[in-house]
């Protein structure tokens, strides 16, 4: 064993448990299972596709007198990361006289289990969305469910146990009373801690012998200066990337940042020209921001992942990742996104769509870090559409997603913005192909000059999701579809 005496303290029904000696990249999962022995947690797909592993999060809300939660998979997200928490397992859910909770007792009165293997997590998903949402609809609970996989039963007996639970409303809050007063008690610093001489001390949640180590920078100041002390750190956020890699090829990063307690890093600042998106605001709270102006883009990240992937996985750190069919970007390229680089002190502005310099590559210096994302707000004559092409509906990996920006005037499509991934190493514009829809009526936009665009936009290449046939056909096929839609009719008028 490696690790000094490092501890990371979290909150688990009423009390404080102190993690002491642990890997920086030891899962929630595996130190609920191995380290406290709660096994109704499972580890199915070790990717947070199955949600067998699913609990439920909680910290202090702006008041610090109540707990909201949110649900994760534990399989991915890393143990330091809960440091300053509160977690809720299935075994939590029981109640002192050894009752069930009323989601367990309704899944058993309507045959909602029957291997048992993926039932812990999918109760768990459904007490998390009742904690708030007592009544929720069938299509509400359907989401809430995107996550969680059952060969076994099939959906509809787990759908009729929901709302039979729901019943018994004032059962379903979770008493949570005594973990408040404990997460005070436990509580991150949110300034940083100085030294004799002035200096910013950030004190590591997790450090080996050999210096590696786990930090939890309290203000957007402590991540600029350790990035540019250690500039090949590993910034961690929703951890739905870096926990596959320590799952899946068994990395261990020697320096990892924890951004999720910068409180800085999760605003959402709103103007009359755009959202101000800080790099620590989740998936989720992106799908709420931005579901009136662009349905079609809050479509897309609804799609993206399921409640768990959501609540954790970011925006910037989709951005950051660089995947070819990362799914915000063409969203994000087509409406004239800017990111805010940092490094250190200074900051500067840069499009998106000049971002990416090939596969998994970026225009980021060592040190430097994506601060915030600004997303604009269109005008009235403006038309944003958006669509994720992919195998299965839900969380599934994109073929093309396709996004485009315009305006009508005088029945001609003008100031063009168009953008894909899955197409190309890196999500990007389509110039060529922009060229061909500006200053054209839909009516003279054919498919043999889309086509011809296509073929001299981009390389031909098959890949596991489709063939390169298929995604030109669809690329062609989907700008068809934005510039043809009754509201483009209506617009021409």
């Amino acid at each position: 064993m490696t690790q000094a005496t490092n501890t990371v303290r979290f909150v688990l029904d009423g009390r404080i448990i102190e993690a002491k000696g642990v890997r920086r990249t030891t899962t929630v999962l595996d130190y609920l299972r191995e380290g406290m022995h709660r096994t109704g947690t499972k580890e199915g797909c070790a990717e947070g596709d199955c949600g067998a592993c699913v609990v439920m999060v909680g910290e202090l809300d702006a008041s610090n007198k109540k707990i909201e939660y949110k649900p994760i998979n534990s399989c991915i997200h890393l143990l330091p990361s809960l440091d300053g928490k509160s977690i809720k397992t299935v075994e939590s859910l029981k109640k002192s006289d050894d009752t069930l909770h009323p989601m367990q007792q309704a899944m058993i009165e309507c045959n909602g289990s029957q291997c048992g293997f993926c039932t812990p997590g999918i109760v768990m998903s459904l007490v998390n969305l009742v904690q708030l949402n007592t009544k929720p609809s069938r299509q509400e609970i359907s989401d809430a469910l995107s996550g969680n996989l059952c060969r076994c039963t099939g959906y509809q007996p787990i759908i009729e146990a929901t709302h039979k639970a729901c019943q018994n409303r004032h059962a379903l809050k979770l008493d949570d009373s005594q973990d408040v007063q404990l997460l005070e008690q436990i509580k991150r610093p949110t300034t940083p801690t100085l030294s004799l001489h002035g200096e910013t001390i950030l004190q590591p949640v997790v450090r080996t012998r050999k210096g590696n180590e786990f930090v939890s920078p309290a203000t957007i100041g402590e991540v600029a200066d350790y990035l540019v002390q250690f500039p090949q750190s590993t910034i961690l956020a929703g951890s739905t990337e870096i926990g596959l890699q320590v799952n899946k090829k068994f990395t261990r990063p020697e320096h990892i940042v924890f951004i999720g307690n910068v409180q800085e890093l999760q605003q959402v600042t709103d103007t009359e020209q755009a959202w101000r998106i800080g790099a620590a605001v989740s998936l989720e709270r992106v799908m709420n921001l931005i579901q009136n102006m662009y349905p079609d883009f809050a479509q897309v990240l609804r799609r993206f992942g399921s409640p768990p992937i959501r609540s954790t996985a970011t925006l910037a750190g989709n951005i950051a990742n660089g995947s070819p069919i990362g799914d915000s970007m063409p969203c994000l390229m087509a409406l004239g996104a800017k990111l805010i680089l940092r490094k250190g002190s200074k900051t500067r502005e840069v499009l998106l769509d000049q971002f990416y310099t090939g596969q998994k590559q970026n225009i980021l210096q060592k040190g430097e870090f994506i601060e915030s994302v600004i997303l604009p707000k269109i005008s009235k004559d403006q038309i944003f559409k958006a669509h994720k092409i992919s195998k299965r509906f839900e969380q599934d990996i994109s073929a093309t997603c396709a996004a485009i920006l315009y305006e009508i005037k005088n029945g001609q499509l003008k100031n063009v913005r168009l953008a894909y991934n899955g197409l190309a190493p890196s999500p990007c514009r389509a110039p060529k192909i922009e060229a061909v829809l500006e200053g054209r009526s839909s009516s003279q936009v054919t498919e043999k000059d889309l086509d011809a665009a296509i073929a001299s936009s981009f390389v031909a290449r098959d890949g596991l999701r489709a063939t390169w046939t298929y995604r030109a056909l669809v690329a062609r096929n989907l700008i068809l579809q934005f510039i043809q839609t009754p509201q483009h009719e209506e617009a021409s008028l």
